[in-house]
């Protein structure tokens, strides 16, 4: 009896954990597809770039600055005048 109690709490907390994640989780994800966006609508100018970018670390999650990392060195590789922007994000 006192197992199958233990064990109805344990669920109850995952069932709780996940729900408070997923309603979390898709503002996060809203705000690093609207850093992407806004870092695509100002890649002409380096200065404007780089001052996004500063911001975007600052507002992101961390596992959200990876993901955000790998998309730059895509997004860049064809774009050498922003390269220089890449030092922020290290």
């Amino acid at each position: 009896m006192v197992f199958l109690f233990y064990l109805y709490n344990v669920i109850r907390k995952r069932f709780r954990f996940r729900y408070i994640i997923n309603k979390i989780t898709p503002m996060a994800r809203a705000m690093f597809e609207y850093t992407k966006t806004v870092l695509k609508k100002v890649s002409f100018s380096s200065d404007l770039f780089c001052k996004e970018l500063e911001k975007a670390i600052q507002r992101l999650l961390p596992h959200e600055i990876n993901e955000l990392s790998i998309w730059l060195k895509q997004y860049t590789s064809n774009k050498p005048e922003l390269y220089a922007c890449m030092s922020i994000i290290k």
